[in-house]
């Protein structure tokens, strides 16, 4: 079941950048009906409803490769209740099915090897599969745009200074970096950064709400207790993924004059009030165990042991496992996330993140890599590490086959979170245990609460300690309003927000799913055609035009 990793790699680069895409980045002025800022999957679903609804479209990615974070490693498919999940989402996931039913797409197992962690036996009849390979994810998405009328432009990032021309309140172009200059009725910002509503001048913000702001008990610092209360009665542990007890904080064990280890904040506000912090990035390593398809971890340059030192004296206070959640892909391969209190999340080193420029954002993407990198190599080699543990991770490795980098690493961070909008509307907590209900909804959500850890501090009793980590459950799926994904009328009459859009910092924690952006992506770019057609801001609209058009396009909205 071997092939040359070599052929895999060219072919994988022929799908980034498909010749019949029309990349043309000496081109000036070019119109559209829609224009989409943000190849990612809430893009490339509303491109592709743009497209079959017989509106012109032009979809500009700021990488050489769509997806986002679907085609970046992250094939572990978190949803919640997967039932709420139509339209072209589910359409995606469907053809994922259809594409590893061919037994041609199992090369390094056999399909009847392959077993997930329960991710696709969700109903009786499931008709889609929700694990699966970054490549796969890549194939489907250009299977599924091939033959419709969708321009895509590559490497082309939004001028974040004077890149957007607004007469009143109505966008009329985006330019980019490079000069090029695209017009268009209506805007997309499918960016997981939101650099268009920034650049447009829409309201937005940055970290966590004071949980009085608006009737929350989620929201805000999470250090001092054990466990959050919900309104509906629920509890919620503030604790998870945390050190062992009994890890020295100080760079010399008990000598607070040496200073503190890398990444400890000496302080931490009072608990429940509001900070510009952010969830921790890191990358969903695509790693595998298969000897012919593994590149062993390597020890990056500049690596600096001192950066793990709270890794070691976790495991030297008692911790004894491997800090990582490895959910199997196909072909002998995984989607591997961050768990426990020192892993892959790199903790409070992104707070610049949102509003860096593109030097800084790159900056910041190349330390959380080396960060990264230098982990693996900890943990599968250096003699602080509990040989077991060494043996096992040292069995793992990236992939040759999976993106065109040579040491097998994506380029797509997982950004959690970065600028929310502020609209007329918010999704808060309320909305997620559904003790508020939308009318006006435009997709659903199903995924608990979910915050990771925003940083680390000294606790109470003198330990390091990670903050921020909320894991709440919510009771049933929950609409999303059709007022959360569209700005403030005043501010911009013609715009879009699939990703950022107007929630609160525990709702945006259970709404910010792959398959949800995909469902919201889909219903902006219905609400923006709909707009066109009947010559109204996207503020203006029937909202049961919207819905009849939502349900005859397949979406699930109650």
């Amino acid at each position: 079941m071997r092939i040359t990793y070599t052929l895999i790699a060219i072919s994988l680069f022929a799908l980034i950048i498909p010749s019949s895409c029309n990349n043309k980045n000496n081109e000036k002025g070019i119109s559209a009906d829609v224009i989409i800022y943000g190849g990612t999957s809430a893009g490339i679903s509303a491109a592709i409803q743009t497209a079959r609804l017989g509106k012109s479209v032009v979809l500009i990615e700021p990488t050489n490769r769509l997806g986002g974070l679907t085609t970046g490693g992250l094939g572990q498919t978190d949803i919640g209740n997967k039932q709420v999940i139509g339209g072209i989402s589910r359409e995606f996931y469907q053809n994922i099915r259809r594409y590893y039913e061919d037994s041609v797409n199992w090369v390094w197992q056999m399909r009847s090897e392959y077993k997930d962690g329960g991710q696709t036996r969700t109903n009786k009849n499931e008709d889609a599969m929700w694990t699966f390979e970054p490549s796969a994810a890549l194939k489907v998405y250009h299977d599924m745009i091939k033959g419709l009328d969708i321009r895509i432009i590559y490497s082309q990032r939004l001028n974040r200074t004077t890149g957007v021309s607004k007469t009143d309140n109505t966008i009329k172009s985006i330019t980019m970096e490079s000069g090029n200059k695209y017009y268009g009725k209506m805007f997309i910002d499918a960016t997981y950064e939101g650099d268009l509503i920034a650049t447009a001048g829409v309201s937005y913000t940055i970290g966590r709400e004071a949980n009085a702001q608006y009737g929350e008990s989620l929201n805000g610092v999470q250090a001092n207790d054990t466990s959050r209360t919900l309104s509906g009665g629920l509890s919620a542990n503030a604790r998870h993924h945390n050190f062992v007890q009994g890890v020295d904080p100080y760079v010399v064990p008990g000598d607070s004059s040496s200073g503190l280890l890398p990444g400890i904040n000496p302080t931490v506000k009072e608990d429940g009030s509001a900070d510009k912090h952010i969830q921790a990035y890191c990358f969903r390593m695509c790693l595998t165990d298969h000897p012919d398809n593994r590149i062993p971890f390597e020890k990056p340059e500049n690596y600096d042991e001192l950066n793990y030192e709270l890794l070691f004296r976790n495991y030297e206070s008692g911790y004894n496992r491997i800090p990582w959640i490895h959910s199997k892909m196909p072909n002998r391969k995984t989607d591997s996330n961050n768990r426990d209190g020192f892993s892959t999340d790199f903790i409070g080193q992104n707070y610049d993140y949102p509003e860096a420029n593109y030097e800084e954002r790159e900056r910041i993407i190349q330390k959380h890599l080396l960060y990264q990198q230098g982990l693996m190599w900890t943990l599968a080699n250096h003699p602080r590490i509990p040989e077991e543990i060494r043996e096992e991770v040292s069995e793992w490795g990236t992939c040759k086959d999976e993106f065109v980098r040579e040491d097998g690493w994506q380029q797509q961070l997982y950004i959690r979170e970065a600028r929310r909008m502020i609209s007329d509307f918010v999704m808060t907590q309320k909305h997620c245990e559904r003790i508020e209900i939308v009318r006006d909804g435009v997709g659903m959500a199903a995924y608990g609460m979910d915050s990771h850890h925003t940083q680390r501090y000294i606790n109470s009793k003198g330990d390091a300690s990670n903050e921020g980590n909320v894991e709440a459950h919510v009771k049933a799926p929950y609409p999303i309003s059709y007022r959360a994904i569209v700005p403030k009328k005043e501010e911009c009459s013609n715009l879009l927000v699939p990703i950022c859009l107007s929630a609160t910092h525990i709702a945006f924690g259970s709404i910010r799913m792959e398959p949800v952006f995909m469902v919201l992506g889909q219903s902006s770019a219905v609400i923006a055609c709909l707009a066109i057609e009947e010559d109204k801001a996207v503020q203006e609209l029937a909202y049961n035009n919207i819905r009849k058009m939502l349900v005859k396009q397949g979406q699930v909205i109650e």
